[in-house]
Order: C-alpha cells, then structure tokens, then sequence
C-alpha cells in the first residue's frame, strides 16, 4: 500500500490475508528472473537492413532487422556465449542491485526512461499551476449543475474521443495531462479513479490497438512488412468501433455500479485524497473573466499539442515545453485576477507540488526501464539475452500449423510488449521476423501485422513497463495492483476479441 492510501485510511487495520504485492515488489521480481535468465540464455544479435515505405504520399525509411542474420556470440570454444548479470557493476554497468538507478537514467529526451520522467515532473508542475487557481474546482461544479441528469453522457463521449486521438495520431503520453482534469470531474459525479483512467488512458490504447491509420503503429508495421500502407481500413475501422463500443459499455456498467454503491470503488481508498481536497476547499461561487482565460489557456495548448502532433510530429520534448509554457501563462493569470489569492510564490509552490506528485508513478517507470537493461537492452545488433528470446520465438513459432501460428504471432507480440513498449521499436523489431515467417507458414502479412498492433496496443493497458500507464495511474492516485484487480476482466474480453479478429483475419483470408 502507497503513502497516500495509508494517510487517507489511518483507522483501517492491516489485513492478514494475502495482499497484492506493491507495484515496486513486482518490478523487483521480475527483474530478479531477468537476471537469472542471463545465466542459462546465450546472447545473440541481429544485423539490420534499410528499408523503404510509403505514407500519404511521401517515401520513408527505417532500419530494422534482417530475418536471417541471427547469430550468437561466441566464447573461445567457439561455443554460444553467457553474459552473467553480475549483483553490482562499476563502469557505467549494469548489475542487478544497479538496475533501478541505470534504468532511471536510460533512454534520452526522445523517450524513456528520463524523457519520460522529465515530461512527467513538467506536466505535474503545469497542471499544479493550474489546480491552484481553483478554476477547474469551480468549473466542475459549474459543469455538473449545467448537465445535472445527463453525466453519464461524459462516459461514451470521452472515451470515444480519447481512443479517435489514439487511432488517428497515437495519442497515449498526452492522456495523462487530460487525467490530471478529468479525475475531480468524475469524482464529483460519484465516479471514481479507475473510471478516469478508463475514459482517457486505456481509450487511447484501444483506439491505438485497433487503428486503421495510426502513424505509430499500424503504418510502420505494414510499411516493414511489405503492405500496402493504411490498406485493411474495411476490416479495421469496424473492429475499432466494436472495441471502442466494447470499453464504452465496460466502463458505463462499472461506473454505474460505483455511482450507486461508492465503496464497492477499486480506488476507493485511494480516491479519499480527491474527496479531502473538494471538502477542505472553500470553493467560491466564482467565474469570472480570469477564470475564463484559464481556460482559454488549457484549451488552447491542448489544440496547439494536437496541432504540432499531427503536423510537426512533436513528441516528448516539444509537448512538455509547450505544457510548461501554459503553466507560465496560467500562473500569470491566477496572479493578475488574484485567483484564490495567488502570487508569484504561490506559482512556484505549487508547480513543486505538482510535479511531487508524479515522483511515485516517476520511479517505477525508471525501474521497470532497468529490466529491459538487464536482458541486454532492446538494440538488435547488440548481443542480448532479448534478441535470442526474439529469435527463438520466431522458430518456435514456423512449426505450428497456420491457424495458431497466427493466434501465437499474436500472443508472442503481447508478451514482447512487456519488454518493449514503443509501438514504433517493437515494430522494428519484431515485424522482419514475422512477416517473413507468415509466408511460410501459410498466414497472410496482413493478419501479422493485425497480431502485431493488438498484441502491441493492449497490452500496455496492463504492464508495469508502460510509462504511461504508470504515469496516468499516478496522477489519479491508483495503485498498479489495485489496478489488476479491476482491469483483468477487460483485458481477458480484449484478448478474446484480438483472438477471434487474427484467427477469423486468416480463416477468412485477410490479405
């Protein structure tokens, strides 16, 4: 149990029955069995080829991996080598009790693990700023008189929007701004966290998964893979709307129960600090013309982010300068019009505040990050444990008949996912082998490909490794195993809708 559930629920007395593991418990298992594979697991790598594909119109290029050049490396017997992870390692190495400090500081601006972090401290601190000025309280309330009777409405209407943002332009490290605004609103109306993070995090992987134009994911997959780029929209635009429509009624049924019944709430205990924070506020019948720039000022950057996204392929860097530039403005604001009595202090303070908050969520992202170093890293010309894992599943999975070497390209690329969250590095990675391999066992390139963005999309719904899963269930105060214990009956009706589309993709001939 997290610090805040424990201040939120003091007079609870601790259970004697099994708990749930703390998140960081899990990461440390996990990368303990990691460790231990790299004793019995020879490393191999991959060499790569440049290939070329076209989207909308303008030609592109990417590295990815040649389907036959794995090969091991070799010890001086000329026998398959071991790379031991050692308990510590000096040098800028990476041990098993120096995962979790290397993972922090892996990656680079563009992406995880300190890119991640970095955004998410920034987009803490904005977004403190602007839940300083008590505009988005006031609103809230505003909001809810205004449509009292219809706020179930909000429930289809979100999740719809959030998974077009992740179908259209790959919208996923965005959600957790607009989680930061939405879990008051729903706790206002009687919904809880997990609610939230439905209606915007996991809407945007549904809308990624089951894309049929996503840049990210989809495009890159066929483009690798020999496939008419954006082709299948026949097939793929209905399975987006049947799994959309399937998280909408998911989410309608479960927010219904909660509304009737709060403490039946996944995230009830964890949901009290929203609920301190609304009575403790002394909440003015105010809205006036600061309030209304606040506003103006969210709104706008979140246009100008989806703007510069679709147009400019902003990512990591260019979204949380622009977040943090609304933060500045916000903050100015607030002190002009004295919103909730704010100063230049008070900006400060709180912007500390806010990204405070996304220190916990911060540093289970950092070590999860250590577990893919611990397997070697996910560089396919570098000798890992992970690349002979990739090449011995592509084998395993050539002697299977051709209906469930489908069903198996499928779960494979689920539990790659751990490993690899990106989209567009698991496509590089993953996609040379299976296409390839598709033709020889009978199933089209187009079915793998359909493996590989459901398998991709879905999983990221549930694995600790996803900084922005971590990050969104941050923000709104859930614990990862809180989270299990609510999402596991989504995930299996998700896993059962992948397997009927890929095994019915190739019974019918998806091509």
């Amino acid at each position: 149990m997290s610090l805040h559930q424990q201040t939120a629920a003091p007079s609870q007395a601790p259970s004697r029955g099994w708990q749930m593991p703390d998140t960081l418990v899990i990461i440390f298992f996990v990368a303990f069995a990691a460790a231990l594979l790299t004793y019995f697991v020879p490393i191999g790598s991959f060499q790569t080829q440049e290939i070329t594909y076209v989207v909308d119109g303008v030609e592109k290029s990417r590295d990815v991996v040649n389907p036959g050049s794995f090969q091991f490396a070799l010890d001086d017997a000329g026998e398959p080598l071991t790379q031991p992870v050692g308990l510590f390692e000096g040098g800028g190495g990476v041990g098993f009790l120096n995962f979790a400090f290397e993972g922090l500081t892996s990656g680079s601006k563009w992406g995880s693990a300190i890119g991640v972090i970095m955004f998410m401290l920034v987009i803490g601190g904005s977004f403190g700023v602007v839940m300083a000025t008590g505009t988005i309280d006031n609103g809230i309330l505003r909001l809810i008189d205004k449509t009292r009777g219809n706020e179930k409405l909000f429930i289809p209407a979100l999740f719809t929007l959030f998974s077009l943002g992740g179908a259209v332009f790959g919208m996923g490290e965005e959600a957790i701004a607009f989680a930061i605004i939405i879990c008051p609103l729903m706790i206002r109306m009687g919904y809880d966290g997990m609610t939230t993070v439905m209606v915007t995090y996991v809407a945007t992987q549904v809308g990624f998964a089951s894309s049929w134009m996503n840049p990210f994911g989809v495009a890159i997959a066929q483009g690798i893979a020999g496939v008419p780029v954006l082709s299948g929209t026949e097939v793929r635009l209905p399975m987006w709307m049947g799994f959309t429509l399937m998280g909408i009624l998911f989410t309608m049924r479960y927010a219904s129960r909660i509304q009737k019944t709060p403490e039946l709430s996944y995230s009830y205990h964890s949901d009290a600090h929203f609920r301190e924070q609304q009575s403790n506020s002394s909440l003015e019948s105010r809205f006036n013309l600061g309030d209304w720039l606040v506003l103006a000022a969210i709104a706008g950057t979140i246009f100008w982010v989806v703007w510069g996204v679709v147009a400019h392929a902003w990512f990591i860097p260019e979204i949380a300068s622009q977040f943090f530039t609304m933060g500045i403005i916000v903050g100015i604001i607030g002190v002009v019009f004295r919103l909730n009595g704010m100063n230049m202090n008070t900006i400060a303070r709180s912007f500390k505040q806010g990204a405070a908050t996304m220190i916990e969520p911060a540093v289970l992202v950092g070590c999860a990050s250590g577990i893919l170093l611990l397997l070697g890293g996910g560089k396919a010309t570098e000798p890992s444990v992970l690349n002979t894992i990739l090449n011995a599943a592509g084998q395993g999975i050539g002697q299977l008949p051709d209906v469930v070497s489908a069903w198996f390209m499928y779960l494979f690329q689920s539990v790659f996912n751990f490993f690899v969250t990106s989209g567009t590095g698991q496509a590089a990675l993953t996609m040379p082998l299976m296409a390839p391999l598709a033709d020889i066992v009978g199933v089209s390139r187009q079915v793998a490909v359909l493996a590989f963005q459901l398998g991709d999309g879905f999983t990221n719904i549930l694995v600790p490794t996803s900084a922005s899963l971590m990050a969104t269930l941050g923000v709104c105060r859930v614990d990862w195993g809180d989270w299990v214990k609510f999402i596991w009956r989504f995930m299996l009706m998700l896993v059962a809708g992948s397997s009927v589309m890929v095994i019915g993709g190739h019974v019918l001939g998806f091509a």
